[in-house]
């Protein structure tokens, strides 16, 4: 009995597989997948978004720097020197900027 349960078995199996076969197919046709993240769509679409992307982080900066380039033909100032101390001129006649040597005795 056991023989002839292996040997039934086997057609039940591929019958078995076959109608697998079938209702993965028609499910796959109405509910395709999305595209494998290696085809070149996949990349191009990824591409087109980097540069979407791009695109509004550089319009947000123009939006938030637009004043400095309203008019970038015009002359612009030269900047001002960082200024240290908070007089109109440099001190002077303070000695050396560093401690003078000890002298031994």
């Amino acid at each position: 009995m056991g023989d002839v349960l292996l040997a039934l078995s086997v057609p039940l199996l591929i019958l078995a597989s076959g109608v697998h076969a079938a209702c993965d197919r028609r499910r796959r046709r109405r509910h395709p997948a999305p595209p494998s993240p290696y085809t070149r769509q996949a990349h191009r679409l990824a591409a087109q978004d980097a540069l979407l992307r791009a695109g509004a982080v550089i319009d947000g900066a123009y939006t938030c720097l637009g004043a400095f380039y309203e008019n970038p033909a015009a002359p612009r100032p030269a900047p001002a020197a960082p200024r240290v101390s908070g007089g109109a001129e440099p001190s002077r006649g303070h000695g050396p900027s560093r401690p003078a040597p000890a002298r031994r005795r």
